[in-house]
């Protein structure tokens, strides 16, 4: 049976990397009249979905929350550009990573759920090694310093759930409106089984879009190309 694994940032780095920087285009926060709350929780970025020719372009650039029939009219205009049956919740990015970067940064470099980072070196060399469903695309990052990696993002897209065991038997249920869940996530996952992609090595989980799950695929060959800024923690399936 595969096994599946919470990547985390290690808490110290030799790595000095810090990002200032935003994608070009988002969706708007919701203001929910079945649940009472505004929002945008989504940690999901989309950085190869171009919004430029949508005549609704300039209502994706400003963050702002919105009552819930505008945000699905806004949700529904995005969604042809979009990978297939994604799950676009309040503040999904979208477009390339702008701004700029300074300093080192790691081979894999996930210190922001929302711009997940990778030296494209590293990505071919997962590719090449056999590390399913990887897909990264240019930012356009400005460095202050000469020397420096080529950045890609990655696009991780949210698949498979925790299992119910593991949540908080008190919790509010989950608007079947809106979609939010109205709690933390647990400090001890469990993975739902049934809910896990066969075919993919990394990816977020649909209830909880900043966590990132890997494979043990994933995890051997990361270490095999000795790409060690993550920290696998392995999760207990049922």
């Amino acid at each position: 049976m595969t096994k599946f694994y919470w990547l985390q940032s290690p808490t110290e780095s030799p790595y000095t990397g810090d990002l200032q920087a935003t994608h070009k285009w988002r969706l708007p926060g919701v203001s929910c009249p079945e649940c009472g709350a505004t929002w945008a929780g989504s940690a999901t970025a989309f950085p190869n979905a171009d919004l430029s020719s949508l005549s609704d372009e300039r209502e994706f650039k400003v963050p702002r929350p919105e009552p819930f029939d505008e945000f699905v009219r806004l949700r529904e205009l995005v969604r042809p550009l979009v990978p297939p049956g994604a799950q676009l919740l309040p503040g999904a990015k979208f477009g390339p990573l702008v701004g700029t970067a300074t300093g080192t940064f790691s081979p894999i470099f996930f210190y922001f759920v929302e711009m997940p980072l990778m030296h494209r070196e590293a990505l071919e060399k997962l590719q090449a090694e056999g590390v399913r469903g990887l897909k990264g695309f240019p930012t356009e990052l400005r460095f202050r310093q000469k020397n420096h990696p080529e950045l890609v993002e990655l696009e991780i897209l949210p698949h498979g759930r925790l299992h119910i065991d593991c949540l908080p038997p008190d919790r509010p249920p989950k608007c079947l409106k809106c979609g939010r869940n109205g709690f933390k996530r647990p400090d001890d996952l469990i993975l739902d089984a049934a809910s896990l992609p066969e075919d993919i090595d990394l990816f977020r989980l649909t209830d909880f879009e900043t966590t990132f799950i890997c494979t043990e695929r994933f995890v051997d060959a990361v270490r095999r190309l000795e790409l060690h800024e993550a920290v696998f923690r392995e999760l207990p399936l049922r």
